[in-house]
């Protein structure tokens, strides 16, 4: 249910509501947009008198929101959501590049690869300290080493960093990591989720192998409702049919999730096909279906990868794709790498 005031109510007045509305055993937000301040009301509303609300003179209309997910709809905050991380604006109207290998595997890897991805134009530095892998024979990842490498590679060169959370016990070791990244495979650990809505780290969350659009948002709501609303979601491909490629890429989820909430949407192009021909054409695609980022596997020497090599693209295929995503980004009106004010 959200309840939709008139246009600029006193404080005092919209704190006397919202304590009101919060005696009825109500969880609010408070959202104060350009158009218009809305109270967005969670839990039991079954119960509540929507005539008696509207009473009330400073009180517009009150609706009830039929979807599922609140705290991430639109309905409940008109406005896109835009927050800074590290220094960067994420959200509507900048365009945030996040560059790395899949996997941490040394030293002089991970910082190669963050100097090459920085010095092209990326903001963000990825790679994977702990890696969720089909097999348990697979490379599993440097573990804390990893995060230990990752932290230098920050140190070298001032990019901030993101990698996977696997396993929430390992939360307190991801103090320092900027961005915590939620996998495909974890989209719906509904006890990490919650977990996640009580820290103060921005998260990634990546849509799952083959989750409808309701379920990835329900999955964000988890992490919102919680108190944690810098959530950024990953359009990373799905499980269809079709076997040229490894996943996917569903483009229309880009402008469906803008249209219906108000989180900022990025798109991982490598994983989407596994093919690394096709990052760029669908890196373009992304940004033309108002992306507000994109998240590129790059690696310094991909045949010898430990993990997902066949899907990187070289630190000079990086440099050339940036090109192209600054003109493109341009054109549609977005600011690329733009940082806080």
């Amino acid at each position: 249910m959200i309840v939709i005031l008139n246009s600029h109510p006193s404080q005092e007045r919209v704190h006397e509501l919202v304590n009101q509305l919060t005696n009825l055993g109500l969880s609010t937000h408070l959202s104060e947009g350009q158009e218009a301040t809305i109270i967005g009301l969670i839990g039991d509303t079954s119960r509540v008198d929507m005539d008696a609300i509207r009473a009330n003179d400073i009180v517009k209309d009150v609706m009830r929101v039929t979807e599922p997910y609140k705290a991430v709809n639109r309905k409940f905050h008109p406005d896109d959501s835009i927050f800074p991380i590290a220094g960067r604006q994420v959200g509507e109207g900048f365009f945030q590049v996040i560059a790395g290998p899949c996997s941490v595997e040394s030293e002089e890897q991970i910082i190669s690869v963050a100097q090459d991805v920085k010095k092209s134009g990326a903001s963000f530095l990825r790679g994977g300290a702990f890696k969720p892998r089909t097999s348990p024979y697979a490379f599993q990842g440097l573990k804390a080493e990893g995060l230990e490498l990752l932290l230098e590679a920050k140190r070298a060169t001032g990019l901030p960093i993101v990698t996977e959370l696997m396993n929430i016990n390992h939360l307190e070791a991801f103090r320092d990591v900027d961005v915590i990244q939620v996998g495909a495979r974890n989209m719906q650990n509904f006890e990490m989720l919650r977990e996640l809505g009580h820290c103060d780290k921005p998260i990634l969350l990546k849509r799952g192998l083959a989750n409808t659009l309701e379920e990835f948002l329900m999955s964000a709501e988890y992490i919102v409702s919680g108190g944690n609303e810098r959530v950024i979601l990953c359009e990373r491909g799905i499980r269809t049919f079709e076997t040229m490629t490894r996943n996917t890429l569903d483009i229309a989820a880009i402008p469906l999730i803008k249209r219906i909430s108000h989180l900022p949407v990025i798109v991982d192009p490598s994983h989407a096909t596994g093919l690394p021909f096709l990052v760029e054409p669908l890196a373009k695609a992304a940004i033309a279906a108002g992306a507000d980022g994109l998240m590129v596997e790059v690696h310094n020497n991909p045949k010898a990868a430990l993990c997902d090599g066949a899907q990187s693209i070289t630190p000079a295929q990086f440099d050339h794709l940036m090109g192209e995503v600054t003109r493109r980004t341009s054109f549609e009106g977005k600011r690329l790498g733009c940082e806080a004010e």
